[in-house]
């Protein structure tokens, strides 16, 4: 089990405290993985392991459980005399788990872990009963920098710069990175993790009846990963394979996409205008390798996807991220965290003089003072224009200045 320190110091910090700490993200991500950790530190802390009670209930043995029925099981194995520290994996296959878990919170000792990896984990599903009595964790596949240090316990890492195209191809799910694994076998365990998603998470769980509609609308997306696009082009494409949808239903599906943590939906933002704008917003997906599982590799979407390992990034460091609007086009990102700014141009290489004085262009536009980058993933990939810091990818997703 390699320790993911990040997450584990972060959750750590609310530990003892009177907040149900829910942990969620897309299936596979880790979130029972960290979970484990955290009971592993807190006996390092001194909790003796009797005081440390722990469920998975996605097991068959759970199935059919009610609220009440949860409430008279956790209650049964409080301590009497000391706090006691509950782990609730996949809470949210008990319907109306929030008012068990609050009530257990409310009147005993204890100290509450909960993940989760469905709609039923959305902050506006728990506030009914969890008001102002959680803290939430969104939890992410492996970073770059997690990458290396799994590949580091099975093969040898010399070259950050060439390890990050393995990473988008593989990308970070956690299983397919504790030993080497051919392509063919690691997109195996993509594709199961994508279906088992899909199918309960959204379809069963949602009573979807026309799957092919949904298949197609994820087909759509996966394939226009960083675009700006409306429902009207999804349903407009879905139209030309000889179907029928309307607006509303795709607008459905991506909530439901969204919900299950497979998509993030990126605004874009008016910096002239100061205001966030509501319409050709762009999507990006919680994993590369869900891409190139479901549609298969191909190198003329790379650029698309170092955009998406550079936004999952910036929400892992805490990031509020949008699309930044100017006057002469767009800004890849713009990345704000309390009082920090950050402008972000993304590009594969740049070839000719005219790309140069586009990209730069673009983030010299912007007048005031907060940091501007441009990224990129060719040989000259460093140095300082004007102010703007321009840094390979793989050296910015590693950095610890930002």
């Amino acid at each position: 089990m390699i320790f993911r320190e990040n997450y584990v110091n972060k959750i750590m910090a609310f530990t003892d405290t009177p907040f149900v700490k829910v942990l969620t993200g897309v299936r596979r991500c880790g979130k029972s993985t960290i979970m484990q950790m955290i009971m592993e530190e807190l006996q390092k802390r001194g909790v003796n392991k009797n005081r440390i009670v722990s469920y998975r209930f996605d097991s068959m043995e759970y199935e059919g459980m009610t609220a009440k029925q949860l409430y008279e099981m956790l209650k049964a194995k409080l301590s009497d005399t000391e706090k006691t520290y509950l782990f609730l994996d996949e809470v949210q296959e008990i319907e109306f788990w929030e008012k068990a878990v609050n009530s257990i919170n409310t009147d005993f000792n204890v100290d509450i872990y909960v993940t989760g990896s469905n709609s039923r984990m959305m902050s506006s599903e728990i506030d009914t009963y969890l008001t102002g009595r959680y803290v939430s964790f969104r939890i992410f596949t492996l970073s770059f920098k997690e990458y290396l240090t799994f590949k580091k316990h099975y093969a040898e890492v010399e070259d950050t710069h060439r390890e990050l195209i393995y990473f988008i191809r593989y990308g970070g799910f956690p299983a397919i990175h504790l030993q080497k694994y051919p392509i063919d076998d690691a997109y195996t365990i993509v594709r199961d993790i994508y279906n088992s998603t899909i199918y309960s998470d959204i379809v069963k769980r949602n009573q979807i009846r026309k799957v092919d509609q949904l298949e197609r609308v994820v087909k759509f997306v996966f394939d226009n990963v960083g675009k700006t696009f409306s429902a009207k082009s999804i349903s407009d494409y879905i139209k030309s394979e000889h179907r029928t949808i309307d607006n509303e239903t795709v607008y459905t599906y991506l909530e439901k996409l969204e919900s299950a943590y497979i998509l993030h939906r990126c605004s874009r933002y008016d910096i002239q205008g100061k205001e966030l704008l509501k319409t050709q917003e762009k999507f990006y997906l919680a994993d590369s390798s869900f891409k190139y599982s479901v549609l298969g590799y191909d190198d003329r979407s790379v650029a698309a996807m170092l955009e998406n390992v550079v936004y999952l990034e910036l929400l892992r460091r805490g990031y509020e991220v949008h699309i930044g609007k100017t006057q002469g086009g767009e800004i890849d990102f713009i990345a704000t965290r309390q009082n920090n700014k950050l402008y972000i141009q993304i590009t594969k290489e740049i070839t000719s003089e005219e790309t140069e004085r586009r990209e730069y262009d673009r983030l010299l536009e912007i007048k005031d003072n907060y940091p501007k980058y441009l990224l990129r993933t060719d040989d000259f990939a460093d140095g300082n224009y004007q102010g703007i810091k321009t840094m390979h990818i793989a050296d910015f997703l590693l950095s610890e200045d930002y």
